[in-house]
């Protein structure tokens, strides 16, 4: 009986938690672009230039500032966030979705799960230096031209 209960373990660990997406996550991002995705949350999370909660970044695209947004396909309910790619749009923001909200709260260092974030290529307050400017540029035009593929076989 003590096998049994093992190997009932062991089986749990095996299985990935499954995530319910919601109807409207489209672009969604596959494995390869959704890591890239977040690896660039993270470097923008280091160096200040992320905008996170839904909240702040509806105040920053009206204020007119550029960038990448992405948001968490398991939102519910998704009315939270339905205008938020209605608003990417109309101000020319490329957007994508990714799989989890807790992944993207991890990757832009914050504890509670977060809908969206708006990733700028320069801080909002200070400078950056050349070096780390010229880096978090590079990742974030690599992505940008990733999502804008994405997007263009979509629609």
């Amino acid at each position: 009986m003590g096998s049994d209960s093992e190997t009932e373990k062991s089986g749990h660990k095996d299985r990935k938690k499954a995530f319910i997406l919601s109807p409207i996550a489209k672009p969604l991002a596959g494995k390869k672009l959704s890591k890239r995705a977040l690896k660039l949350v993270r470097r923008a999370a280091e160096k200040k230039c992320l905008k996170r909660g839904v909240k702040e970044v509806v105040k920053s695209i009206r204020k007119g500032n550029k960038g990448l947004c992405i948001i968490a396909g398991n939102i519910s309910p998704i009315d939270v966030i339905t205008h938020v790619p209605v608003l990417c749009e109309e101000a020319d923001i490329p957007y994508i979705y990714v799989n989890s909200k807790e992944e993207l709260a991890n990757a832009g260092s914050t504890k509670r799960p977060t809908c969206c974030v708006l990733v700028l290529t320069k801080p909002t307050k200070g400078e950056l230096a050349q070096d780390e400017q010229e880096k978090l540029k590079s990742d974030y035009d690599q992505v940008v031209t990733d999502v804008s593929e994405l997007a263009s076989t979509l629609f």
